[in-house]
Formats: C-alpha cells, structure tokens, sequence
C-alpha cells in the first residue's frame, strides 16, 4: 500500500498499531514457517513456571532476554524451538520485506512528561466508557470465546466483564481500568525509548508542537 501510494503521487500516513508492527515494517519480519498445531497445543497449555524451565534449557539465550512472567513471548520461543528446531533469534537474523533501506526516514519519539501521560491515560478511559465500550464488551461476551485469546486481554476487557458480572462497582471499573492504560502506556513509553534507534531524536516534553519538530528533523 505505502509503494502504491508512492506510485499515485500520494503521501502514504501510518495511523495505530504497536511500536512492534513499526520495527517490522522498517527491518522486515523472520520467515517462520507455521507452528505444527500439536506442539503449539501442548506448549500453550503449560504452566508459564514450566515453560521458562524448558525455555531456559532449550533455548537459553532467549530466555535470558525475557522475565520469568512473560507468558505470551515465553510461549512463542518456545513453540518456534520445538516446531522448527532453529531458535527465534536464528530466525530474526534472517529478517525479509523491511522498507528501511528503500526509504529516507525521519523520526521523532515523542517522551512526554509521566504524570501528564498518565492523566491522560485516565481520561481516556473514561471516554472509552462514554463512547459505548460496556455494550461493545457485553456483545463480546456473548460470543463465549476462549478466554486466553487476546482481544479477551484488551484494555479494559478484563475490567468491564469484571463490572458486568457485579464482581466490581464503577467506581473500581474506572480506577483498574485507567490504571491497565497507564501500564499498557508505560510499556509503550519504554520501548519506543530503548528499541528506536538511538539517530531517532527524542523529544520529552508534553508541550509538543508537531509542526515546529518536524521542520527542525528536515531542516537537519
């Protein structure tokens, strides 16, 4: 889509996703194959203890790099030692389809000051409750999917089905669900600080004037 937009003349704007899916986009992705659905069975019903364990014997380096609790990345290394026999790391040197060598690119990580984030993190929330979330949640709930999927783990999922079944009052709803925001806001806080590049200027102040920073990074 970005060369198609290139082709017509067009400036192509990437909105949403993950600092993750950006890193992909810009370095390209490993060529795993399919996970044989058996080993995935079987390793994603371990216990998270148990699967750090095999990790660390199987694949130690990778297991070095994650914390004892990461049940999802701990998962994955794991099932991509088993299904292939090559480890995750091996994979990812051999990335393919990143655009980072065909492109000039400009950046800027924007750092803003914490507690401003974090208010903000809270207004959000709130918002979200206004905009209707509770019956966007009660209509998922009704499709009874399995509940380790991830759309069951969005922010402020875990916390409306908590409301819905009278587990929490509102007040607790908004309380847990601004504080999931402020975790999830504080993990996108540090890896944009410790996984962008360090020629990547890094702007830390909540007083960001996007225009004046972008004339500044083409100037340079």
């Amino acid at each position: 889509m970005i060369a198609k937009a290139h082709d017509a003349g067009a400036l192509p704007v990437l909105v949403g996703g993950t600092g993750m899916y950006m890193k992909v986009l810009i370095e390209g992705i490993a060529p795993i194959p399919e996970i044989d659905p058996e080993i995935r069975e079987v390793v994603r019903s371990l216990e998270t203890a148990s699967a750090y364990a095999a990790l660390m014997i199987e694949d130690p380096e990778r297991a070095s790099q994650l914390e004892p609790g990461d049940s999802q990345r701990i998962a994955r290394a794991l099932e991509v030692k088993r299904s292939t026999g090559v480890t995750l790391g091996d994979w990812q040197l051999a990335k393919t389809g990143g655009i980072g060598d065909d492109v000039d690119l400009t950046a800027a990580v924007l750092l803003p000051e914490r507690q401003w984030l974090y208010d903000r993190c809270a207004v959000r929330f709130e918002a979200m409750l206004k905009s209707g979330a509770i019956a966007e949640i009660e209509a998922l709930l009704e499709r009874d999917l399995l509940p380790d999927l991830p759309v069951m783990r969005a922010i402020g999922v875990p916390e409306i089905a908590a409301f819905l079944a009278d587990q929490i009052e509102r007040e607790d709803l908004i309380a847990r669900g601004a504080q999931a925001t402020r975790n999830y806001a504080k993990r996108q806080f540090t890896w944009f600080r410790n996984q962008s590049p360090d020629e990547w200027h890094r702007v830390e102040s909540q007083n960001i004037d996007i225009e004046t920073i972008f004339a500044s990074l083409l100037h340079d």
